[in-house]
């Protein structure tokens, strides 16, 4: 018999999908972001929206151990052609896509054939550890940053206004597009590389803000394909050159208090928000096979590039892997901490709860910062360099109680099946064959 919760849902999607249909939406894409970085997809029709959310859409498990070039791995739990899972459809992210006419978008949790959470759902760890913060009074605002470039790129400076002028159409298309899907965009501009453009949204709860990144992405793809431009979202499109990052802000928040702001501790951060980002900053040898899990992210992640290569912080340092912003005095939301080493081969979902679950382990350690950097770490020898592999990376990873308890056995050990297959995959290959696979996959 069903549950009064599931007729109230199956009801509100019968709402919803009479509004689509009004306005000539006629199916609805459902994805999932896999431990490969790969966002995957079923899609329904508009009319079978109430049925999605009552009883699910089959999904095979096997897309727990999918690498990035659609072959796949083992782990002991994950893998093979047997099972079925369901994915739910959150009716709270349900968004018509504007660059995309006739469809719509939200993104899906993952269930057995019992109704029981998928112990490998990304979404729903992220939701977990959040609910972990929750518990202790702390929410956190998170926002990544989506760098991607465009192929055929033009000339122009770098961050130069040609480079707007020369994409003037494109790039407004790309913000009226998001706009109308009610994403706050923040800023946009061009970047570093030749072709290589930003953009910022406003912050959001963690499972929203993974949500976002997913749907900033695919807008972004929708809309450079409508324009006849191939998008790259690849940690690296060309070896040698500067790579696309994946960069994640997160500030923590009590009763309406800032608390990277209006303390005794560095910068003016409160005791709360010093413990947390010290178990990020500790963390993040490990952190890094979830932040910049593929191959060609290390060949992004070197050093006196604004990439992050080493394990420090300090006030707006482009060059830490952990940048603490302390903002304007007049603006209390403006303090919060950028992750800058990650990318966007990353799973955005994996990212957001890995980082909260080191965070909450600095609270539990009462966890202070080390004195921080000034200037390019590179300089200075006394700065422990990042993972510049990803299997010196997922050493760090294996070895991490804190993320093996945080995602579980079966997510754990499939995310790991799915890195050490990756490494295994390219290894030998030269630095420009793995840009060239990677590059268009994400």
């Amino acid at each position: 018999m069903r549950s009064q919760q599931t007729r109230e849902r199956e009801q509100r999607a019968r709402q919803e999908a009479a509004r689509l249909g009004a306005e000539g939406v006629r199916a609805v894409a459902l994805t999932f972001v896999d431990n490969a970085g790969i966002t995957r997809v079923k899609a329904v029709p508009t009319a079978r929206l109430a049925a999605a959310v009552a009883r699910g859409v089959g999904a095979s498990p096997c897309f727990d151990v999918f690498l990035v070039d659609d072959s796949a791995t083992a782990s002991r739990d994950s893998g093979g052609p047997d099972g079925d899972l369901r994915l739910f459809p959150d009716l709270d992210r349900l968004t018509v896509l504007a660059a995309q006419p006739g469809w719509a978008w939200a993104p899906v949790e993952r269930y057995d054939q019992a109704g029981a959470e998928h112990p490998g759902c990304q979404r729903l760890f992220a939701r977990r550890m959040a609910a972990r913060a929750a518990e202790r009074g702390i929410s956190l605002r998170m926002g990544f940053e989506t760098e991607w470039t465009v192929s055929p790129a033009l000339e122009g400076p770098a961050y130069g206004m040609a480079r707007l002028v020369e994409r003037s159409a494109y790039m407004n298309d790309v913000v009226t597009a998001l706009v109308e899907q009610g994403v706050n965009v923040l800023q946009i501009h061009p970047e570093y590389n030749e072709g290589q453009f930003e953009v910022s949204v406003a912050p959001s709860d963690p499972v929203g803000a993974a949500d976002l990144a997913v749907l900033v992405r695919e807008t972004i793809r929708a809309v450079s394909l409508r324009h006849e431009l191939t998008p790259y979202f690849g940690p690296i499109v060309t070896a040698g050159g500067v790579g696309n990052g994946g960069h994640l802000h997160l500030s923590l928040w009590q009763d309406g208090r800032n608390l990277c702001r209006g303390g005794d501790g560095p910068f003016a951060m409160t005791a709360t928000s010093e413990a947390f980002l010290a178990g990020v900053l500790s963390a993040l040898p490990a952190l890094l096979a979830v932040g910049a899990p593929s191959p060609a992210s290390y060949l992004r992640l070197e050093p006196s590039r604004w990439a992050g290569a080493f394990q420090c912080w300090g006030l707006e340092n482009r060059e830490a892997a952990l940048r603490f912003i302390a903002g304007a005095p007049d603006d209390p939301d403006a303090a919060n901490a950028e992750v800058k080493c990650f990318d966007p081969a990353a799973n955005p979902y994996l990212v957001v709860g890995a980082v909260i679950a080191a965070g909450l382990a600095g609270l539990d350690a009462k966890a202070s910062l080390p004195e921080p950097v000034s200037g390019d770490p590179a300089h200075d020898s006394g700065q422990q360099r990042l993972p510049a592999s990803l299997p010196e990376a997922l050493a760090h990873f294996s070895a991490s109680q804190t993320l093996r308890e945080a995602m579980g056995t079966r997510l754990f050990e499939a995310f790991a099946a799915v890195r050490h297959a990756e490494a295994a995959l390219f290894e030998g290959r030269s630095p420009q064959e793995i840009a060239d696979a990677t590059r268009g996959r994400y």
